[in-house]
């Protein structure tokens, strides 16, 4: 792709998502998620390929829908209230519209089922910015519409996000298709969290971004998208493997890494909110969610292909060097979790 063009539709990507975060009114909101969508397209099919068109048409129609229906919603409330500010989304109508759209756009389950498609037919870049970059802007709207949303929608549609994405991510044996689902548990707690502590979501938002980030670079160094390649991965940078595979078990929530931090905190405020069932089913869930990143350590740990030589071969040795973000987000992925009296005593405040 043109440089300059690249340039160009990185530059929209956060044009778009400042107007979202900056915007009081619902159509300059909206207006920053089209220039958000519109800019990342030209970016998910540049790689001519049937599956990344697949992939660019499929996220086009999904959030194409997301954003009429919020469009539908805040005119509503314009109608019925007369208010046009995203604080003041006040007719239960329009907010219970708004939340469904705004959970259609980042993928939360019942309506997630488009995210593992489309992350599947992208690159491991492309995936990441749509997996973390993306979600920020329907995100800052969710933190503001929650407060006057049904309890019992948000809860309804965390539990059912950390069960789908628990589940489906059972028998992949893709990676991308692998961190869709992570993307929807993740997403699950932190929308359960939503109402009784903001702060907790968006220390568990920034601690996602960390650890995703973690993961895709990790991915895109040893060049791997299923197990099958991850298994060989040790024969080319076995340390680049040995933190690839403690920053899937930090993204399972394993202390003693970062993960564990924002699933302590939320099932602890739980508990405190008198939702301890609540607080147990999401814990079983996240079970599910360790046992596939388990398996993908199994994988690169303990497999071996019957044509892995002993010594590795220098053609088959990966020349890219880490990267400061790789190593950034490696170490906020795995070392983070020792801060947990400060940042738990930060959110208080």
């Amino acid at each position: 792709m043109n440089p300059f063009v690249l340039a160009i539709l990185l530059f929209s990507l956060g044009l778009g998502t400042t107007l979202t975060f900056t915007s009081s009114h619902w159509l300059l909101a909206w207006m920053g998620l089209e220039i958000n969508t519109l800019a990342i397209l030209p970016l998910m099919a540049r790689h001519h390929h049937p599956r990344a068109v697949e992939a660019t048409t499929k996220y086009f129609l999904t959030q194409a829908t997301a954003a009429a229906t919020i469009l539908f919603a805040s005119t509503t409330n314009a109608w019925l209230v007369g208010e046009w500010d995203i604080l003041q989304l006040s007719h239960p109508i329009a907010t219970t519209i708004t939340m469904l759209a705004l959970a259609l756009k980042i993928g939360l389950a019942p309506l997630h089922f488009w995210l593992p498609e489309v992350l599947q037919g992208l690159d491991l870049t492309t995936g990441l910015i749509l997996s973390t970059w993306q979600k920020l802007g329907p995100f800052a709207l969710i933190l503001q519409v929650a407060p006057t949303v049904n309890p019992s929608l948000l809860i309804f549609m965390g539990l059912l996000s950390t069960l789908v994405g628990g589940w489906g991510g059972l028998n992949q044996t893709q990676l991308r298709k692998i961190l869709a689902y992570s993307s929807i548990a993740h997403l699950g707690w932190m929308i359960l969290i939503l109402q009784f502590a903001p702060s907790l979501t968006l220390l568990s938002l920034t601690l996602y971004l960390v650890m995703t980030s973690a993961a895709f670079l990790s991915f895109k160094s040893s060049t791997a998208t299923n197990i099958n390649v991850m298994a060989l991965s040790w024969t080319k940078a076995p340390a680049m493997a040995a933190l690839t595979a403690l920053v899937l078990l930090s993204l399972g929530g394993l202390p003693p890494f970062t993960g564990f931090m924002p699933k302590w905190l939320i099932l602890q405020e739980l508990t405190k909110q008198g939702l301890p069932l609540t607080a147990t089913l999401t814990a079983m869930s996240a079970l599910l969610s360790l046992y596939f990143y388990l398996r993908l350590c199994y994988a690169m740990a303990f497999t071996a292909s019957p044509s892995t030589l002993t010594s590795a071969a220098p053609w088959r040795l990966s020349f890219t060097q880490p990267t400061l973000p790789l190593s950034l987000t490696t170490m906020g992925a795995l070392a983070l979790l020792p801060l947990t009296p400060a940042i738990a005593a930060f959110l208080t405040i």
